[in-house]
């Protein structure tokens, strides 16, 4: 019983893992990194966690595909799913204040010293 443990163990820290590169790919980099440190962890882990006991549902019972296994991984989706949600309130509430910094940002040019005009005209 505690080399299954480590084995469950393994797979949350391997499940973090491929969360998060999921997410970044699928999600985008960008939107992921705009995102809270919080939610970031919370969905990951609530989503590695739903896999693991998912796993076990399907390890403690004869048949793998089983009503638990079947609801464990019906909810991994549905975490999965917010997390495509929390990308999106990303994109669409924070990418913007980012956007509007920039454009009041001043612009700045370089002009050759004891003449007018840009370097590179």
């Amino acid at each position: 019983m505690p080399l299954l443990r480590l084995a469950y163990s393994t797979q949350f820290l391997i499940a973090l893992i491929a969360i998060f590169i999921l997410w970044s790919q699928v999600g985008g980099q960008t939107h992921l990194d705009l995102l809270p440190w919080h939610v970031k962890l919370a969905l990951a882990c609530a989503a590695a966690y739903c896999i693991v006991r998912a796993t076990m549902a399907a390890v403690g019972n004869e048949r793998g595909w089983n009503a638990q296994s079947v609801a464990w991984l019906g909810l991994t989706v549905a975490v999965l799913v917010v997390c495509g949600m929390a990308s999106y309130w990303a994109h669409v509430n924070l990418e913007d204040a980012d956007e509007e910094a920039q454009q009041d940002a001043p612009i700045s040019r370089m002009v050759r010293p004891g003449g007018a005009g840009q370097i590179g005209g």
